[in-house]
């Protein structure tokens, strides 16, 4: 296992490594997201774990890298290099469309054979067999534009700044292309617990939407609602930290 910080790699930022902590979290990011949105999560999980944040290609110091508008294609890529990591205890967050990458890589690990993740926490993300009934990849560079800021999670200061928005596009079409034509099959499962997080007033993923997840899993299905809409994880760090960290081993 590498033991210094992951940006040796481009798929992971390590913002506070701990080579001592008992676990390990991997959040994947949102469509449109970057690992460094989750930098405030990897500060309040440590000592208690050592987090990955997954940086998809396409964004920050990955830039000049394609995009990729598949999600199992992503997953595999991820999964190839998250196998070095998997010393300790190790437990998958995805929010939004990461929950559906979350999931995919995860199977993967399923598939041959090898320690994975001990728990899948899947966050504002349809489950993984439902239809999706959006498009918004299909739409003009404004259109799309205007749908990220409806849903929040986004500094729209940097949507003001043309070259900013240039960069922006192409990684943002590819999540949505990826998220919006994905769909697993209704026996697809991973042989753990899941446990999905949803915000109450998140007309985008709601109860009913998650509740679904269940179907997805042999190892035990919980789920938890908290006050906020599809990025209630800003506003809700703490309480979800807590639950995050009251289910790491050590």
């Amino acid at each position: 296992m590498p033991s210094s910080a992951a940006v040796d790699n481009p798929w992971f930022r390590r913002f506070n490594p701990s080579d001592f902590a008992p676990a390990r979290i991997v959040i994947f990011p949102h469509a449109g997201g970057s690992a460094g949105y989750y930098m405030e999560y990897a500060k309040a999980l440590a000592p208690y774990a050592d987090v990955l944040a997954v940086q998809y290609p396409g964004r920050q110091n990955r830039f000049a890298e394609p995009a990729i508008n598949s999600v199992p294609e992503l997953a595999e890529q991820i999964y190839r290099e998250l196998r070095e990591w998997v010393d300790r205890p190790i437990h998958f967050f995805g929010h939004s469309m990461g929950a559906a990458v979350a999931f995919e890589t995860a199977r993967c690990f399923a598939r041959d054979g090898l320690a994975g993740p001990e728990r899948l926490f899947v966050s504002a993300g349809r489950a993984p067999s439902m239809p999706r009934d959006t498009a918004v990849h299909t739409l003009s560079d404004d259109g799309m534009l205007d749908e990220i800021i409806r849903l929040g999670g986004t500094d729209e200061r940097i949507l003001d700044v043309p070259a900013l928005r240039e960069l922006i596009i192409p990684a943002l079409r590819a999540d949505y292309t990826a998220i919006e034509t994905y769909r697993a099959a209704p026996d697809a499962v991973v042989p753990l617990p899941i446990t999905a997080l949803v915000g109450e007033s998140d007309a985008n993923a709601t109860v009913e939407h998650m509740a679904p997840w269940e179907q997805h899993t042999t190892g035990g299905f919980t789920l938890r609602v908290f006050p906020g809409g599809h990025f209630y994880v800003a506003e809700q760090l703490d309480a979800v930290v807590r639950l995050l960290t009251s289910h790491l081993r050590g």
